[in-house]
Formats: C-alpha cells, structure tokens, sequence
C-alpha cells in the first residue's frame, strides 16, 4: 500500500491526586474546554471530555507520531499547571501519577463518547475504583491492585 492509513482513538481515564474530589461542577466545563485546547494544539483531536469530582475521561484521536504516554503528560501538565494559575485556592492541585488509555475502534466510538458525556449520571451508581477495574478485566490487563491506587 503506498499511502499509511490510521485510526487510533483512545478512551484515556485519569484521576486526581489521591482522588480528591477538586473538580467542582460550576469549574468542569471550563476545565474540559482547556484541556480540548491543550490536545487540538498538540494535533490531537478530542470528540469528548467529561468526568465528576475526582476523575476525567477522554475520547481522543492521537496521532501515531505521538506515544500515548506523551499525549497524557501534554494534556495533563498543561492543565494543571492553568489550574493552579486559574481557580483560587487550587494551588494544590495534581492529577494521579498514572492514567489508563484504551483502544477504541470505529464501532464503539459513539458508545464511548455517549459514556463520557454521561458521566454524572453514571457515577450515581458507580465508584471510580470499581470503574477502573472493570476497564481492568475487561481488556484483560493483569494488575495487582496494592499498586493501583497509591
């Protein structure tokens, strides 16, 4: 094949700090809007962002001259350094050291975007810890989970 073809979206999970619930309702939106700006300038291209108090979700397509890794580390150090600039009494602020990043192929990407975008409402019935290993067994990634959370 003489062109290159690719189709690489990722369903990126990342949590505060110790998940501290720092992401207050009245200041998510803007939040999720920076951090659209952070991945449009880094030739990412977010179709959605959303979360509740203590953890994000990205639905993301990320280029393949770009490791996921690197991805992660412009989007989350980036805004967090807007946030403590930004919102008074967030000096403190950080996300997690780690981050959880999924494939997503053509057919479960409107599934994907819907979960983000409806993430209040699933939260109601679902904590992040039992979010996150059900990512966990469901793509079949061995952990242990004393190093999951610290």
């Amino acid at each position: 094949m003489a062109s290159s073809f690719n189709w690489l979206y990722y369903h990126i999970i990342f949590s505060t700090k110790d998940r501290i619930p720092w992401i207050f309702p009245e200041l998510e939106q803007q939040i999720w809007a920076y951090l659209s700006g952070i991945a449009r300038r880094n030739e990412m291209s977010p179709l959605a962002i959303g979360g509740v108090e203590d953890h994000i979700h990205m639905a993301i397509r990320i280029p393949p001259k770009i490791p996921v890794s690197r991805a992660v580390q412009f989007l989350k150090g980036g805004s967090s350094k807007w946030i403590h600039e930004t919102f008074p009494g967030m000096e403190n602020f950080a996300w997690q050291n780690g981050y959880g990043a999924f494939s997503v192929g053509p057919m479960g990407i409107d599934r994907t975007v819907l979960y983000i975008r409806r993430q209040r409402v699933h939260h109601h019935g679902i904590d992040y810890k039992t979010e996150v290993l059900g990512y966990l067994d469901k793509y079949d990634i061995q952990y242990d989970e004393k190093y999951l959370w610290g």
